[in-house]
This record gives structure tokens, C-alpha cells and sequence, in this order.
């Protein structure tokens, strides 16, 4: 079955918020994609482990995945496409992820631009630093954990290092590894992320 073809791209600048300096990435997605995809692109693009909650708010509307036990009304990611929530250069939302450690990245739209012949998308185009461990206690404890790991005479130094797995680089940033990750879902459980990322 042919391909089907992709109308536009949308370019993304995507910062976790209240990070100093900043963990951000820069992603090319189609712009047909439906929020719930994003996400799982989210998810690969910065480095989280897709365990928790998350949903997407634009306008003051929210979309994420129905639940009859929330108050807050919440339209189905699944169906909605980010150009209707960001449909032009300049558009601004939010993406949280972790209702409890409530990790925020504010997405703006740089371009939207016209597919490259033979280019695969989702695609990351550049980035900086590593995103905070799991688990880590949002952002003020993310503060705490750097502060902790880089002064080895602090008293939770070792335990500090023990919970991290005895590794963890806050400037690491692995451009190829994360494209390859976009472009070979099946390999690293993405099922519903199919190759042209719609």
C-alpha cells in the first residue's frame, strides 16, 4: 500500500520548563499527527520512559486520554490533530507529563514547512542537556538532585548515586539515538507510531 503523503510539517521548539539552563529539543513532525502521537514523540525526543499520565493544554482546552474519574473535561488526543491546536507559526501550548512530579514543556511552532522528498519524520534536529531522571521529584527536585551529584562531600551524595543507577549525565544529549528510535519504532516499543508518524 503507497505511502500516504504528507501535506505539512510543523517544526517544533520544545522546552522543559523551569530548567537552568534549559533542556529544550527541536522536532519536525507531521502536521496531521494526532496529539496522542506526539506524545509517544515527546516521550522518545526527550528522553522520559512513558510512565506516567499526560495530556496536552492549548487555549485553554485540554486533550490527553478521556478518564470518567477526572473533573476536568478532557478531549481525546487520539482524534485531534496538532494543527488544529497549533495551527500557525507563533502558536504556544503546553505538554505535561507526570501529574505528580508535573514535568511542563512549553511547545512554540517555528516553521511549517513543505515534506522533504525522501525525509523521515517524526525527526529530531537538535537539542541540549539530558532530561531529569524519573521519579525525581519535579523540578525542584531535579535542582536538588544536580546539586547533590556535584559535590561529592554532600551527605546524600552516595545514596543520591545508588538511586540513580551509579550513572547519570545532566548534559548528555544522544541526537542519533533518538532519531534512530523515530525512525525504527517497532524496535523499541512504539507499536502505534507508524512510519510516517500519522
Amino acid at each position: 500500500m503507497p505511502r500516504k503523503a504528507l501535506a505539512s510539517i510543523h517544526q517544533l521548539r520544545v522546552t522543559l520548563e523551569g530548567t537552568k539552563p534549559p533542556v529544550w529539543r527541536r522536532i519536525q513532525v507531521p502536521s496531521a499527527m494526532p496529539l496522542r502521537k506526539l506524545h509517544q514523540v515527546l516521550q522518545v525526543a526527550m528522553g522520559w520512559e512513558n510512565c506516567h499520565l499526560y495530556q496536552f493544554e492549548a487555549g485553554g482546552q485540554y486533550f490527553g486520554e478521556p478518564d470518567p474519574y477526572f473533573d476536568r473535561a478532557i478531549r481525546s488526543a487520539r482524534v485531534t490533530p496538532l494543527h488544529k491546536v497549533a495551527p500557525s507559526v507563533g502558536s504556544t501550548f503546553i505538554y505535561e507529563y507526570d501529574f505528580g512530579d508535573s514535568w511542563s514543556h512549553k511547545l512554540a511552532v517555528e516553521k511549517v514547512l513543505a515534506p522533504v522528498e525522501g525525509g523521515s519524520y517524526p525527526r529530531c534536529l537538535a537539542g541540549k542537556r539530558a532530561c531529569p531522571p524519573e521519579d525525581c521529584g519535579g523540578i525542584w527536585g531535579y535542582a536538588e538532585l544536580l546539586d547533590v551529584i556535584r559535590d561529592p562531600y554532600h551527605p546524600e551524595y552516595a545514596r543520591m548515586w545508588e538511586w540513580l543507577g551509579g550513572e547519570f549525565d545532566p548534559e548528555a544529549f544522544d541526537l542519533r539515538a533518538i532519531n534512530d528510535t523515530l525512525t525504527f519504532p517497532r524496535r523499541v516499543s512504539l507499536p502505534s507510531l507508524g512510519s510516517d508518524g500519522v
